[in-house]
């Protein structure tokens, strides 16, 4: 789940909530017994994006898709970490073309062959979150549609292939940025990741471009990262629906959306929702 690039948290709703622990404040590095927490909560999103990329197909709705990835997240003893955050009604956000992000499921949006789609979730097992998105052509799509989605994902792991102790965090988004706009797209800049952990927004935010905005962090061993980019086809701009979830691109055009939980290491990295 993307945050807004000026907060660590996600657009509220006016809906009471009840009373929970108070949030934790700063950078957190995690203890090997934290990590190996997160190896699981993070195994339980990755087999359900991994799923829900075979069983989707035209004709489901995105209500659909929520439903399973509930009844899955459950099954596997976690809880769906989006589900009531912040007011969010699901356990999933889903996307379809120019919907950049929080996209909120529904069973009248219907699937159709070449939708570009965006599926992201949460899993909240034993006190820690994994987070992680994917972004599926459905059966045959345009090829700038697929062009767009390859470059998302490999921007992603570009951005993590900078992932390492001693690295700084603008030398991931440098990374991020430069491969979508050499490849004439625009990265969306309202949203950007995040750490992830006991809370499943945290600082540091995780940019995906240059920006003096905020101080550029050192990495440290033991940091876990939702590096998430958001490519739009057209202009970077987006603006929120009257829903006030739902972000979607200015200009109409197509947006994709890749995003994987990190855990800095010593020598690199380790992608904890790894779906292989």
């Amino acid at each position: 789940m993307k945050i807004f690039s000026n907060l660590l948290t996600a657009p509220a709703k006016p809906k009471p909530r009840p009373v929970k622990k108070k949030q934790r404040r700063g950078i957190e590095i995690k203890s090997e017994r934290e990590i190996e927490i997160m190896r699981q909560s993070c195994k339980i999103v990755a087999t359900v994006l991994k799923e829900i990329s075979q069983i989707v197909k035209p004709g489901m709705t995105t209500a659909d898709l929520d439903a399973y990835a509930e009844k899955r997240i459950r099954e596997m003893g976690a809880i769906p970490s989006f589900k009531g955050y912040h007011g969010f009604p699901a356990s999933i956000c889903a996307c379809i073309n120019n919907e950049v992000v929080h996209g909120i499921p529904n069973k009248k949006k219907v699937i159709r062959v070449g939708d570009v789609l965006k599926v992201d979730t949460g899993a909240y097992y034993q006190e820690f979150h994994g987070d992680s998105c994917i972004t599926i052509g459905v059966v045959e799509v345009a090829p700038e549609a697929a062009k767009l989605i390859r470059v998302a994902e490999e921007a992603m792991y570009k951005g993590i292939e900078q992932v390492k102790a001693g690295a700084y965090l603008l030398d991931i988004a440098g990374a991020i940025q430069y491969h979508i706009e050499a490849n004439n797209f625009c990265v969306v800049e309202e949203f950007t990741g995040h750490g992830v952990g006991r809370n499943l927004h945290e600082e540091p935010a995780v940019f995906n471009f240059r920006t003096k905005n905020l101080p550029n962090v050192k990495l440290r061993a033991g940091m876990t990262l939702a590096i998430e980019p958001i490519v739009n086809a057209g202009s970077r701009f987006t603006k929120i629906l009257a829903d006030r979830w739902t972000a979607v691109t200015i200009d109409n055009s197509l947006s994709a959306q890749f995003e994987h939980t990190v855990l800095v290491t010593d020598t690199g990295y380790e992608i904890l929702t790894d779906r292989s």
